[in-house]
């Protein structure tokens, strides 16, 4: 099961998947970088699970 959305191949510091997640809905990735780290800092998102089930989810980059 994959969703529709692509991880980034330009703009990824780890796995492109906040930055896939900007550029799908065209966002700036460093503003959406603070904010999933920001969430991630709290006790209610576990953000590290969360990044690691997009990263399985989500379709890997087109390669060129």
């Amino acid at each position: 099961m994959h969703i529709p959305i692509k991880r980034s191949k330009d703009n990824q510091i780890l796995g492109g998947v906040v930055a896939g997640l900007c550029e799908k809905y065209d966002w700036n990735p460093a503003i959406g970088r603070i904010l999933f780290v920001a969430l991630s800092l709290t006790p209610m998102f576990p953000g590290i699970i969360v990044y690691l089930l997009l990263l399985l989810l989500m379709e890997k980059p087109d390669e060129d």
